[in-house]
């Protein structure tokens, strides 16, 4: 039996990427352990800044560990980025679907297996997609999680009804690019997958983790509509609000095509998104109108990225905005965000809503808004708004 840990880095498909690994550990008869003899680093590379806390994530386990396993995006990036760590790092540059059978087999089997691991928090992260095969001229992502391709739709079904028999009250439907979702032996795409999914038996709450503007059409808008289980809540990334910026970037969308599609979600859904600073074609104009835009489209929780080379990217020699103007822009952004989601929650004072209590003394309500409220971890919980804070809204 050895010991260990499991940390991540980036996004909810990262946190999954790394729960595969547990699951394929803990399956093998090993006990997790915070200071357990080895340690699994997935990491992030979209990126500089997620690239030095992955190698430094590294750095630090592999001082307090006797085997440390760096996996993930990170792990897969073309370069030395965790050239010179300690011998006891071993990178596993391998596909995400591929890292939890190497890492377990390297660390060795038992020969007792286990039952199902549950999910370390309230929510369960299902991936259904990944990889991407659209090429933005700065997104490293295609690079290192390769071509998109999608689980079949019999074996996520499964799942999703798995983790709620394990206790989770909401599912969240994640992926690279979720919207590429098809499982066209079964005749399923999102919108159908949305649908069965969300009637899952015992299912609280159903929830998508990002998609692309693109895929927001009629008959997604649709399903997310008319399945009670969705949540008001949906994360599309803008990127930029400038025509120019956006073909610059190899986005297939116009600013207007984003406004257009989601028209028919704003109001009741919570809309919130990614936006990247300081592009090289971004000069102020440009970035007025991603100021515009965010306003016009009802966008609360901003996602804000200072733009930084990726390697292997069309944009990877090319960085030209001041980082004196990225951090400007950064802060004009995030005090639009700021804005918009402290009225939204202030819109909830003195209402009613249903909060997941998902840590101590905080939760989420349907539309993904932050509240305080006292009730135990894993409850929905009906409250009232009372009051708005820094951190969300109080609930009475």
């Amino acid at each position: 039996m050895t010991t260990f840990s499991v940390q991540f880095l980036g996004c909810k498909v990262s946190h999954v990427d790394a729960h595969e690994v547990r699951e394929a550990l803990l399956a093998d008869g090993h006990v997790e352990a915070e200071d357990g003899e080895v340690a699994v680093v997935n990491t992030c590379c979209v990126t500089n800044e997620a690239v030095a806390k992955s190698r430094k994530a590294a750095a630090r386990a592999a001082r307090t560990h006797r085997r440390v396993y760096v996996t993930g995006c990170g792990a897969n990036l073309a370069g030395n980025a965790f050239a010179g760590l300690p011998d006891n790092v071993v990178v596993v540059a391998r596909p995400s679907e591929e890292a939890p059978t190497f890492v377990a087999g390297d660390v060795g089997a038992i020969g007792c297996v286990q039952a199902d691991a549950r999910l370390d928090r309230v929510r369960a992260f299902v991936k259904v997609q990944d990889g991407c095969s659209f090429s933005c001229n700065f997104c490293v992502i295609p690079l290192v999680r390769g071509a998109s391709r999608s689980r079949g739709a019999a074996s996520l079904l499964a799942e999703v009804a798995r983790r709620v028999a394990q206790g989770h009250r909401e599912v969240v439907l994640t992926g690279i690019n979720l919207g590429c979702y098809r499982d066209r032996t079964a005749g399923y795409d999102l919108p159908r997958l949305v649908r069965e999914a969300g009637a899952t038996a015992g299912l609280a709450r159903l929830r998508l983790s990002s998609i692309e503007i693109n895929h927001v059409n009629d008959e997604l808008v649709a399903a997310l509509r008319e399945t009670p289980t969705v949540s008001r809540h949906l994360h599309v990334p803008l990127q930029s609000g400038d025509d120019g910026v956006l073909r610059a970037m190899g986005r297939r969308y116009s600013a207007a095509t984003f406004l257009r599609r989601l028209e028919p979600l704003r109001g009741d859904f919570n809309l919130t998104s990614d936006v990247i600073v300081g592009f090289p074609t971004e000069d102020e104009r440009a970035f007025e109108a991603t100021l515009r835009v965010a306003r016009e489209a009802g966008l609360t929780k901003l996602h804000v990225f200072p733009y930084s080379p990726r390697p292997g990217t069309v944009t990877a020699r090319d960085d030209p905005v001041r980082p004196a103007a990225k951090r400007e822009r950064s802060e004009r952004l995030r005090a639009l965000s700021d804005d918009a989601c402290r009225a939204r929650w202030a819109a909830k004072v003195g209402r009613d809503d249903v909060v997941l209590v998902d840590r101590p003394g905080r939760g989420y309500g349907d539309d993904y808004s932050p509240w305080l409220v006292e009730a135990p971890v894993g409850e929905l919980v009906r409250v009232r708004g009372a009051e708005v804070t820094e951190e969300g809204i109080r609930a009475a």
